[in-house]
């Protein structure tokens, strides 16, 4: 099996509206701000998430979701 490169979460504020769902759907990762707005931690997205996190950008009503690789250094948290 191919180990993937580590990734993150990221949110184009251009696009966010604060709908919540991606809290909904991980919430080990997204928190919502007191206007609902997404507060995502920063680091790279444990292996035992990642499906949750593409789930929850594919949610996104406004596409203001996308996952991106995490700095260099950054170490998947899930291994």
């Amino acid at each position: 099996m191919a180990v993937k490169a580590p990734v993150r979460l990221v949110v184009d504020w251009q696009r966010c509206a604060g709908h919540g769902d991606c809290a909904e759907l991980l919430p080990e990762l997204v928190a919502r701000d007191d206007w609902g707005y997404p507060v995502i931690a920063p680091q790279a997205i444990p292996t035992g998430l990642h499906r949750l996190a593409v789930r929850a950008r594919s949610a996104c009503p406004t596409l203001a979701l996308s996952l991106q690789p995490a700095p260099a250094g950054d170490a998947d948290p899930g291994h």
